[in-house]
This record gives C-alpha cells, sequence and structure tokens, in this order.
C-alpha cells in the first residue's frame, strides 16, 4: 500500500492520514491489541493515538493498559512512529486526579512516558477543557516538557473553535509553541464541526484529527435494524437498549446510503465511512478505533480509495445538518 503522508496540521512531522486510536472499547486481551497495532503499523500507519486514561473498558482499575500495550508494541519500532497521548481526564478520585494543572500534567508525563517505556511523546494533547483561567499555566508547563525534551508538540481535544484561538493566543503571550492539532468528533453522523472548527482551520492551519469516523460503529456494517447486537459489542453491552433510536430516522437513513455505497463500490461500509471523512480537507486525520486485526486490515484499505465525486454529493446530500452525540442525545435536525 503507497499511503501520501501529510504534515500533522501546523507541525512539520509527516504522519499517515489514518490512525489507530487506543480506546479499546472491545479489546481486553493484551497480546492481541499488540497485534493489533503491530498490524496498522505494517499497512503504513504511522500514527497511533493513545490516552492515560486509556485501557480495557471492563475494569477501570486497568486505566493506562493501552499505553502500556503500545510499549510493548513499540520495541525496537519507536523511532518509526509518531505517538500520540492525552492527559486531563479523571484517572482517580483525588482531588488532582485529572485536569489541567501544573502538578497533574507533570505527575501523569512522567507515568505515561514510563508505561509506553519511551523517553517522549510526539504530541501531547489535553483531553478537555474544563477552567480556561489555567490556560497560561497548562500551556506553559507543556513548554517546558517541550524544553525538557519529554514532549515535541502541543495539541487539544474537545476544544472549540474559539477555544482553540483563545489558546493560541495565550500561547503567543507567553512565547510558548503553538498547538498544532485538536482532535474532536467527526462522522456522517455528527458534522457539528463544519459550522465554525472548519473555518477557523482554514485561518489558522490547525489539523483536525477526527475521531469516531464510525459514528462509534454504527457505520461499521456490524449492526442491523433488525437484529439486537451482539453481547459482545458495544452497543450490546456498555449501551445496551440504545441503538434503537439511531436506527431510523434520519440517521437510518445515513447508515442505508453508506451501505448502498459500499454495495455500488464493492467494498466495506467501513472504508466508505472512513474515506468521506479523509475526503475532506479541513481533516488531517482521522483515528480508526479498530480493536481487532480484522477490523484494521478493512478499514486501512479506505487509504486506497478515492471516492467518486458523486458519491460524495449522496452522502453529503444524506447527512446534510447531522449532529448525533450517540450519548443519548437526539440524532436527527428538522
Amino acid at each position: 500500500m503507497t499511503i501520501d503522508y501529510v504534515k500533522f496540521g501546523t507541525g512539520g512531522v509527516k504522519v499517515s492520514p489514518m490512525a489507530l486510536g487506543l480506546g479499546f472499547r472491545g479489546q481486553f486481551d493484551r497480546n492481541e491489541a499488540v497485534r493489533v497495532i503491530h498490524t496498522a503499523l505494517d499497512s503504513g500507519i504511522n500514527l497511533i493515538d493513545c490516552a492515560n486514561v486509556y485501557g480495557w473498558m471492563d475494569d477501570r482499575k486497568n486505566i493506562g493498559s493501552s499505553e502500556q500495550a503500545l510499549g510493548q508494541a513499540l520495541k525496537g519500532r519507536r523511532d518509526d512512529v509518531v505517538i500520540t497521548s492525552k492527559v486531563f481526564s479523571p484517572i482517580g478520585s483525588g482531588p488532582n486526579d485529572r485536569g489541567a494543572s501544573r502538578y497533574h500534567i507533570m505527575r501523569e508525563i512522567e507515568r505515561s512516558l514510563n508505561r509506553i517505556d519511551t523517553d517522549h511523546i510526539d504530541v501531547y494533547i489535553f483531553h478537555g477543557v474544563e477552567d480556561m483561567t489555567l490556560f497560561e499555566e497548562q500551556f506553559r508547563t507543556m513548554e517546558t516538557l517541550i524544553q525538557q525534551g519529554k514532549i515535541r508538540y502541543v495539541g487539544v481535544s474537545n476544544f472549540q473553535a474559539w477555544q482553540i484561538i483563545k489558546a493560541l493566543e495565550v500561547q503567543k503571550q507567553i512565547n510558548a509553541q503553538p498547538l498544532i492539532a485538536v482532535q474532536n468528533p467527526y462522522s456522517l453522523m455528527n458534522r457539528a464541526q463544519e459550522d465554525e472548527l472548519f473555518p477557523m482551520v482554514r485561518e489558522t492551519g490547525v489539523g483536525i484529527m477526527a475521531y469516531s469516523p464510525l459514528g462509534v460503529g454504527l457505520l461499521s456494517g456490524t449492526y442491523k435494524s433488525s437484529e439486537i447486537p451482539d453481547e459482545s459489542t458495544l452497543w450490546g453491552s456498555r449501551r445496551k437498549g440504545q441503538i434503537g433510536r439511531y436506527m431510523q430516522g434520519r440517521a437510518g437513513k445515513v447508515i442505508a446510503a453508506v451501505e448502498e455505497v459500499a454495495s455500488d463500490l464493492g467494498v466495506s461500509m467501513p472504508q466508505v465511512a472512513m474515506a468521506w471523512v479523509m475526503s475532506h480537507p479541513e481533516i488531517t486525520v482521522a483515528i480508526s478505533g479498530a480493536d481487532t486485526v480484522d477490523q484494521i486490515t478493512d478499514v486501512a484499505g479506505a487509504l486506497e480509495i478515492d471516492l467518486p465525486k458523486d458519491m460524495i454529493a449522496r452522502l453529503d446530500d444524506v447527512s446534510y445538518g447531522m449532529r448525533a452525540l450517540l450519548d443519548g442525545t437526539p440524532t436527527d435536525v428538522q
């Protein structure tokens, strides 16, 4: 497979336009997780996205196990891989076990480096925003980590466009290196980023890492409107009983359209959904949440798909205005 590597947002480092995310919603075997990572790397994907809170989702005591699996997978291959990891989300119940304080960041970077068994993380990302009065403290801390060689670049996740602009202003004021990318949800099921984030990206050059490009699995072809999801799947376990609302109305029409386009092209639904996301010039990277070797092998095929314009238009039309948050809130925009 020949991959056209791209600049990572405003950074100079080159990455594949698809990343493997290590949320592992349905994978609880570390050795199998390592195989998934190796399969991604062997396919030409050189960007692996992780976070300090990622772990086997059936046991919160295993927070950080995804970083440990990543460290195991990268032995002998670290220099060929671009790693992102994140800080901010709760990792415990203590008063300093979450957030963007200097205390929390400096503690968590050491823990992440130890788990991944590396001396640096390429892009360190704030997993969310809570208190913007901490912007100067948190971005000064990131600059300290850059100067110490523990990270190379800074990113953010789940920031709104105006918050990114504010962050860039603060970084300029304190003479810190500007953030290079933002990681937010984007898919045929949720096109909210087009309203404000896309124009901001066109103006600033900040890259978008699109997570949940398959609509948290709803565009994967795994789920059928006439079938009860298997208990081994996300929508058959932790989101049991919720899928019905997403299989009807406009959301159901989007799923049907992806299935039709996939059939017309002779490819899989995940490949179509992923290729549609990557067809947008504002998107630097689409993150696959593949849990198995078969899943990452399949979705990586999207790197070789150039969706015809008429099919992009068909998908654009059926999904126009979609704002499915996939967290139990209404999916249709009337």
